[in-house]
């Protein structure tokens, strides 16, 4: 029995040590120097969406990718998100919606509106940008979330640079919740691959509704 014990502390510690090592990670990735640089394309992950109007998070990364796009870093934006339950609007033809309204011409605008998940809207991303010879991203996205898409644009063939948003449009509690949860998306995603974590980003909505940050 006493080594049993010992032996379920010593797993129970190496998990722990795991999971802090995978927080300091995300943390630092989401407090890192932008990585932005010339690309192919700039990949703007999908957040909720009101009827057609970004919600506050999906603006942020909106107003982030003209910033991007206008000076000149890449000649395509792609927007993900498909749509929820009850929705009448994707997340990527609100954020299209949006990102004309701002000057960025249609021309310029690629979409992938089935994506239910950041695996999904990448992979699917991935496929039509390679169709086109791009493979050299940027991935524009919430602070927390940076680490993540990075992985999973090299899982699905992507080069992918982190340049996530910094208005603050997700902080305090609400963004201390999301940096636990993705060290423990992150740690498993590094495990298994992160293309079986496809029901993890729909977790993550319902916290940061609870949490009040939409």
């Amino acid at each position: 029995m006493r080594r049993l014990a010992r032996l379920g502390m010593l797993l129970g510690l190496v998990v722990v040590g795991y999971f802090g090592f995978n927080l300091v990670q995300v943390w630092d990735a989401s407090r890192a120097v932008d990585d932005a640089h010339e690309a192919g394309a700039i990949v703007v992950l999908g957040a909720a969406q009101y009827d057609g109007r970004p919600s506050p998070v999906l603006q942020a990364r909106l107003d982030h990718a003209v910033d991007l796009y206008d000076r000149g870093l890449a000649p395509l934006v792609a927007v993900t998100g498909g749509r929820r339950p009850g929705d009448r609007a994707t997340e990527a033809s609100a954020a299209a919606g949006y990102l004309i309204g701002e000057g960025v011409p249609e021309s310029s605008l690629r979409l992938e509106t089935a994506g239910e998940n950041s695996w999904q809207s990448l992979a699917a991303a991935a496929r039509f940008l390679m169709a086109e010879g791009v493979e050299e991203v940027i991935l524009v996205s919430s602070p927390y979330h940076a680490l993540r898409t990075e992985h999973i644009a090299a899982e699905v063939g992507l080069v992918g640079h982190a340049s996530p948003t910094r208005d603050g449009a997700e902080s305090g509690v609400g963004e201390v919740v999301q940096m636990g949860r993705e060290a423990v998306a992150v740690g498993v995603g590094r495990v298994i691959g992160y293309r079986r974590l496809v029901n993890f980003d729909a977790r993550v909505d319902q916290v940061r509704t609870q949490v009040g940050e939409r």
